[in-house]
C-alpha cells in the first residue's frame, strides 16, 4: 500500500461538500487578463475537481455557480456568464455520461432563459440514471430566494388543504427547499480567502463545517481538496449536544 492510499485510509470523508467558486476575476487580473477570462479557466476546473471529488469518495458536491446577486454585475460581465453557463451545460451531458455523474441545478430556474432551462431539464433528465458523484450546480440561487419560495409553495398547500399547519416541521420545510432530495453539507469550502456565506445553503449549512482557503477557485486542485477533507477530519463534530 502506498503512503498516499495509507493517507486517504486516516480520512474521514464528508459525504456532501458545498463549495463556494470565489477568485476567478481577481485570479485574471493577476495574469493581465480579463475577468472572463478567470471564469472561463474557472469553469474547466469544475470537472477537476468533480474527478477528485469521486477519487476522494465524496458523494456529493454542490458548487455555487451564480447566484441572484451576480445579476448586479457588469452586463457584458453577467452575458458573457450566462453563455459560459449554457455552453458548460452543453458538453456536461457527455462529461457526465462518461464520468457516472449524475447532476441538477439548484436556484430559480424561472429567472434564466427558456432555452437554458430545455439545457438544464435535458442534462438532469440524461444523467439521472448514474450512480457515482451527484453534482449539484446553484445557478441564479440565493438561500434568502429560496426560503421565501419554498415559504410560498407552503403557504398554497396550507390554503388547498394539502397540508396543515401543525404538519409544519424542519422536515416538511426542508421538502420544499431546492436540496429536498440532498443530504445537507458536511462540509463547506470557500476559496479565494474571502469568509463569509454570501447566501449560500444557510438552511443546510446550519450544522456544518466550515473551510476557507486563500486558493483561488482556478488553482484549486485535488491537493487543495485533500487538503479541506484532512481539516475536516480533525474537527470534532457534535451538532449541539454534550459529550
Amino acid at each position: 500500500m502506498s503512503t498516499s492510499e495509507e493517507n486517504m485510509q486516516n480520512l474521514k470523508i464528508p459525504n456532501h461538500v458545498a463549495i463556494i467558486l470565489d477568485g476567478n476575476g481577481r485570479w485574471a487580473k493577476k495574469q493581465g487578463k480579463p475577468r472572463t477570462y478567470g471564469h472561463t479557466v474557472g469553469a474547466k476546473n469544475v470537472e477537476t475537481i468533480c474527478q477528485a471529488a469521486d477519487e476522494i469518495g465524496i458523494k456529493y458536491l454542490t458548487l455555487y455557480a451564480f447566484s441572484t446577486e451576480n445579476w448586479n454585475r457588469p452586463e457584458s460581465e453577467v452575458k458573457a456568464l450566462m453563455k459560459l453557463l449554457e455552453n458548460y451545460l452543453s458538453t456536461c451531458i457527455k462529461t457526465a455520461n462518461k464520468n457516472n455523474m449524475r447532476v441538477r441545478v439548484i436556484g430559480d430556474k424561472t429567472g434564466l432563459s427558456k432555452k437554458f432551462q430545455t439545457k438544464i431539464a435535458q442534462l438532469e433528465k440524461e444523467s439521472s440514471v448514474n450512480t457515482g458523484l451527484n453534482l449539484s450546480i446553484a445557478i441564479n440561487y440565493g438561500s434568502r430566494d429560496e426560503i421565501i419560495r419554498a415559504t410560498k409553495k407552503m403557504v398554497i398547500d396550507v390554503t388547498e388543504n394539502k397540508i396543515s399547519v401543525d404538519d409544519i416541521s424542519e422536515k416538511l420545510f426542508s421538502s420544499y427547499l431546492d436540496t429536498n432530495d440532498l443530504p445537507d453539507p458536511d462540509l463547506m469550502i470557500r476559496t479565494s480567502g474571502e469568509e463569509r456565506l454570501s447566501n449560500y445553503l444557510l438552511w443546510q449549512l446550519a450544522y456544518s463545517e466550515f473551510y476557507f482557503t486563500d486558493i483561488p477557485w482556478p488553482d484549486f486542485n485535488k491537493e487543495a481538496l485533500l487538503d479541506a477533507v484532512k481539516d475536516y477530519t480533525k474537527r470534532d463534530r457534535r451538532f449541539g449536544a454534550v459529550k
